[in-house]
């Protein structure tokens, strides 16, 4: 399952730079508006140290991480959803992505000019939020036609889709995006077929100064509190740490971190972040080929877990044999997890955990 997100923001808050932090692409990062004018894609490995666990234990010939795709948009200006600036281009890019990762400038710096003059991430996020809003409105408009002319015709399913439709113009008309509108699960269903933006879960990314990136400064703790009711992550990032954190090997960046008073890296919080905004999980396979992550989405039965490594897998799904990370890192190996009976043999129904360590049996 491959997992898409979008970075966006105003011009110059660091989206270009935190983009190349995440994926060492060499997308162009320069001091002024619209550096970046066609979407630089760059895809990502997960970190996840029970990965480089179960690579010592195992000792295999591969490891191979599971990923993210990262996609780094032009900046928005006001206007946009009519066409200023990149305005559509934008908008149209944003569209095809599963998940949001929206930059906001928290750090103050006269050598960095703000599109806007100064610096206000309460301002930039509101503006952001009416260009995405005016933008789902247009869609919405459509499908209410849409659906009116169907209910007039005696359809009342169209009916019922025009009145949740309605809903959901009234909210962005109010300024509320998609994804903090309540609605039922046919409603849920119907928004995410017309793939509005403002639906899609969101993360900010507070782009602060080093010495802010540990317990935040005046513009987060105004900014927090600004999106209290929202249904959102919020994590402090300093681009220009991660920036210096990129180039290192893995026991530098580990000591450099401690020194800041950190146990991870930026990079690593957001992916974590994204992964829990999406509800999804790792599982692991290892053996002595291979030690591999999947992704998955929470809740994901055993023969669906299965079939993201193959379809065949899936529809000829037989059982699995699991065994939880924790014990196989306490044992050791699959041998002695086995012995121990630690190794669950399980079914169809069975729901896969978070670091499960799986191994599928099935019919061809």
């Amino acid at each position: 399952m491959g997992l898409q997100a979008g970075i966006v923001g105003l011009p110059n808050v660091g989206k270009s730079t935190l983009f190349n932090c995440l994926s060492n692409a060499k997308a162009q990062s320069a001091n002024f508006p619209f550096c970046t004018i066609e979407p630089n894609v760059g895809t990502i490995t997960v970190p996840d140290e029970r990965l480089f666990r179960l690579e010592q234990l195992v000792n295999p010939q591969r490891v191979i991480p599971t990923t993210i795709e990262i996609v780094d948009i032009a900046g928005l200006v006001k206007g946009a959803s009519k066409g200023e600036g990149l305005g559509n281009q934008f908008l149209g890019n944003i569209k095809n992505t599963d998940a949001i990762i929206h930059v906001v400038r928290c750090f103050d710096d006269d050598n960095v000019v703000h599109v806007d003059g100064s610096v206000d991430p309460i301002r930039d996020k509101e503006i952001i939020d009416t260009e995405l809003q005016l933008k789902d409105l247009e869609s919405v408009e459509r499908a209410i036609q849409k659906y009116q002319k169907m209910a007039k015709a005696g359809d009342k399913a169209a009916l019922k889709a025009a009145e949740t439709l309605q809903k959901v113009n009234d909210g962005l008309s109010a300024g509320i995006s998609v994804r903090n509108i309540d609605l039922d699960e046919e409603g849920i269903e119907l928004v995410n077929s017309l793939q509005l933006i403002t639906s899609k879960p969101v993360m900010y990314v507070c782009n602060v100064d080093e010495g802010s990136v540990v317990n935040g400064n005046h513009h987060t703790k105004k900014f927090e509190e600004s999106i209290g009711s929202e249904k959102a992550e919020i994590i402090y990032i300093s681009a220009a740490i991660e920036s210096e954190i990129a180039t290192m090997e893995r026991d530098d960046q580990l000591m450099f971190l401690e020194e800041m008073g950190l146990t991870e890296s930026g990079v690593g919080r957001l992916i974590r972040s994204a992964y829990h905004l999406l509800q999804y999980i790792t599982y692991f396979t290892a053996g002595e080929k291979e030690v591999r992550a999947w992704t998955i989405t929470k809740g994901t039965k055993a023969p669906g877990a299965a079939g993201v490594i193959h379809s065949d897998f899936e529809k000829g799904f037989i059982r699995a044999e699991v065994i939880h990370f924790a014990d196989f890192d306490a044992l050791g190996s699959e041998a002695k997890c086995r012995e121990a009976g630690k190794l669950n043999v399980e079914g169809k129904e069975y729901i896969v955990q978070d670091g499960d360590v799986m191994h599928f049996r099935f019919n061809v």
